[in-house]
């Protein structure tokens, strides 16, 4: 189904848009079973009046002081996270293609890791894992650049980068002092516990930006996928959409693990279960997205009720199922 309007058009696949609005309404879902549920139980309807600030004084401090901010940083970090991951798996043609794999997020946790050393501020830390991702993103693509940046010769060159950064990690961990290790250990396992606006704002701030960016770049990304000769045959200058789709999932992902922690395995699962619902033949920005969203906001939620009282952050549940999703994948690949 293709929307015409003047000079413009968009091509809507209806499963894909079914898929979506079903994700939005998912999302919508977890977010409030999130913010209504724990030790103290919110009704739903002085949830939205706690939100609107007519709501009474408890329900307003744990409504919109403590559980709506960290709803909606693991949104928009699942959502960050999950283009991210698509962008990269579609650059790549492959489906390890994610920033937990070509070297990302391992140089966001050594900015990370080397500001809590120094004895930086958590703002000071979020700026330190942003600065790693994009130095680290800066020189894999250096090191995969041959007259062009292949797919296979990234992902090569990102894995060699990510084993040698998490060898950098753990030298900078053991160097530290004992404070400073629980310090970064706990930023390394990825956890949504504590986070406020502060941190939600400046990831929505970077989906405001970006995401019109990797929808103006979805349709050439699309044609890249079919290998650069066809791409280039079809009119598509393909460094320049390469350069502008690795800067834009760079950010993406630096932000992400500045607000979050190197939550792993969002990036990677996202795109590829998104993809098979929509039963798309490449890999689809949107739908990843908004399942990226529903995964990260799914697992803080599980991460907090399954061992109640006790909460366990993010990361561990992460792992655990990307885990046994990453083991699967190889298995079907193998296949």
């Amino acid at each position: 189904m293709t929307i015409r309007v003047g000079p413009w058009s968009v091509r809507l696949a209806p499963r894909a848009l079914l898929i979506g609005l079903a994700l939005v309404l998912v999302a919508c879902a977890v977010a409030v079973a999130a913010i209504s549920t724990g030790e103290f139980t919110v009704p739903v309807p002085d949830i939205v009046t706690a939100l609107f600030g007519q709501g009474t004084p408890v329900a307003e401090l744990i409504v919109s002081k403590l559980r709506a901010p960290r709803v909606v940083t693991g949104l928009l970090v699942g959502a960050a996270f999950g283009l991210s991951g698509a962008i990269f798996q579609s650059l790549t043609r492959n489906p390890l293609g994610s920033p937990d794999f070509i070297g990302f997020t391992a140089g966001a946790s050594t900015g990370g890791i080397m500001v809590v050393i120094a004895g930086g501020s958590a703002m000071m830390i979020a700026g330190g894992a942003l600065a790693g991702c994009v130095i680290t993103a800066a020189l894999v693509y250096a090191l995969a650049f041959r007259g062009g940046v292949q797919g296979y010769r990234l992902v090569l060159v990102g894995i060699g980068a990510n084993a040698l950064l998490l060898a950098v990690n753990s030298y900078l961990l053991t160097r530290a002092n004992i404070n400073d290790a629980a310090t970064a250990g706990a930023w390394l396992t990825g956890s949504l516990g504590g986070r406020g606006w502060e941190h939600a704002n400046p990831v929505g701030l970077a989906l405001a930006v970006l995401v019109p960016v990797c929808a103006f770049i979805a349709r050439p990304l699309r044609m890249i996928e079919m290998g650069d000769d066809s791409a280039r045959a079809m009119g598509i200058r393909v460094e320049p959409v390469r350069a502008v789709a690795i800067t834009a999932g760079v950010l993406l992902a630096g932000v992400a693990t500045a607000a979050a922690g190197p939550v792993i395995f969002v990036a990677l699962a996202a795109p590829q279960l998104a993809r098979r619902l929509t039963r798309s033949p490449g890999v689809t920005m949107g739908a990843s997205a908004l399942m990226g969203a529903v995964l990260l906001t799914g697992a803080d939620l599980a991460a907090q009720r399954l061992l109640a009282p006790t909460q366990l952050p993010v990361g561990v549940l992460t792992a655990a199922i990307g885990g046994t999703y990453l083991a699967l994948l190889l298995r079907k690949e193998r296949h």
